[in-house]
């Protein structure tokens, strides 16, 4: 079996070319190619925080990007008692600026959890002195709602 013949290719012979017969073709490659690394988290290993981490869903590159990269940071690299309590600034500019574009952040699936919650409690709070009377009954027998 012959080897493969090996061409330069390429603007600046930047490529190669790998012609080979149909002889090396048929069988089984037996080239081994290396694990692959493991794809880095929100934290890299240096300690600082990967901005082209999927987790982030873009948070970092959007309208509010820097407001974004800046709160994170502050909580991220905080040495304050409790972490990021040094940071509630940076957190309400980002807020603020979300606030301007309520289409691409929406809303907070904790705000309307807490707005379901306060509109439930009012359906279920007790009868007080105000709520009305209950209906009467005339003399033939049919119901009439208190006016």
């Amino acid at each position: 079996m012959s080897s493969p013949s090996i061409l330069p290719a390429g603007s600046g012979n930047k490529d190669i070319v790998i012609v080979a017969s149909r002889e090396e073709l048929s069988t089984p490659s037996r080239v081994s190619l290396p694990d692959p690394e493991p794809t880095p988290g929100l934290i890299l290993a240096d300690g600082s925080i990967n901005w082209g981490c999927p987790c982030l869903g873009g948070m970092a590159t959007g309208p509010c990007g820097i407001q974004f990269r800046e709160a994170f940071s502050c909580f991220h690299y905080s040495e304050a008692d409790p972490k990021g309590s040094d940071c509630y600034e940076k957190f309400s500019v980002m807020q603020q600026c979300m606030a301007e574009y309520p289409d691409l952040y929406g809303r907070d699936d904790d705000d309307e959890l807490a707005e379901a919650l306060a509109g439930s409690d009012t359906a279920t709070a007790p009868a007080t002195a105000t709520a009305p009377a209950p209906a009467t009954t005339t003399d033939n027998n049919a119901t009439e709602e208190p006016h």
